[in-house]
Formats: C-alpha cells, structure tokens, sequence
C-alpha cells in the first residue's frame, strides 16, 4: 500500500530503508511503502531496523522497549546508538538528543560516520526549531559527504536539507 502524498514523492530523498523516504518539509522519514516495509523487515535481523520502523510508526513506547533489550545485547551498536537519540527526539527530549548525538560525533570524528552523525543531529535541530544549527550541522554533513565522494543519494539528502534549513531561516528573517 503506498501512502497518498499531494505532488508524489519522487523527490523526496530515500532514506536507506526499503518503502521509507525523507519528508522534505518536515525533513523526517516517512513510511511511504508498507508492502516494502514489511518485505524488509521480514528479511531483516536487525533489531535496529525494527526500531526504526516502530518509530515511523509512532510507537515509541514499542521502540523504547525494543531498542533497551537490543542495545543491552550489542551496547556499542552505532545504529542502536542513532536510534537511541532519536528516540529522544521524536518523543520531543530534544537536550538529551543534542547531547547524544554530540557524544557520537566525539567519537566518529574524522570517520565516514561523521557524517550520518551530523545529518541526525541537522534533524534533531530542525525538529526543535533551531533552523541555524540545523543549516549548520546540515552543511557539515554535506561538506563531508561532498568530500569523500559519498553516494550521491547522499549528497542529495544532505543539499535538501540544507536548503530547506536555509529557507526556514530566511522565512524568520
């Protein structure tokens, strides 16, 4: 079953998960396939996946369960690790998503998941309303991508959000 959206989602960036794009208004990721969705997780052994998914779905009571039984089996899982902060965010604990993910980047700084760092960081900002540390964490996120000559779904995700950063900035202004 695909998701009815006005104007398609055909530029709306992919979001490294069968069935699951990048809204490029709210800048978050959006079940837009449940056929695909339920294909990849049956197909999946990644408690991160199905963290994920329970996410999108807004049951983060699920996915907070979910993810203290996966994390306590595998405490160094980098997904896991994403997961856990955006659980933060998208139960509107914005602080402590900031602070997690900062954590991470002190961690994969100068590594090719600096970059996945910043972008998540970009969103937590966006989300709680600070466009300027979006655009910044955004821009980081494409610099690096940029860089190291990343896929250029990428590249793509990272320019549209930074952009869409930008925008909301000049709007306030």
């Amino acid at each position: 079953m695909m998701t009815s959206i006005a104007g398609g989602i055909s530029d709306w960036p992919t979001a490294d998960f069968p069935g699951v794009r990048v809204n490029p208004e709210t800048l978050l990721p959006q079940i837009v396939n449940e056929e695909a969705v339920q294909e990849a997780l049956a197909e999946s052994e990644d408690a991160a996946d199905r963290v994920m998914v329970l996410l999108l779905r807004g049951r983060t009571a699920d996915a907070a369960e979910l993810l203290a039984e996966a994390r306590y089996r595998d405490p160094e899982s980098f997904r896991l690790r994403i997961f856990e902060a955006e659980m933060h965010r998208a139960t509107n604990r914005f602080d402590r998503s900031v602070q997690l993910f900062r954590q991470l980047l002190n961690e994969v700084q100068g590594t090719d998941r600096e970059a996945v760092v910043h972008q998540y960081l970009g969103r937590t900002h966006y989300v709680s309303g600070n466009a300027a540390a979006a655009a910044e964490s955004f821009s980081k996120a494409l610099d690096l991508r940029v860089a190291t000559a990343a896929d250029a779904s990428l590249i793509y995700s990272s320019t549209l959000a930074l952009q869409r950063a930008r925008d909301v900035l000049e709007l306030a202004s």
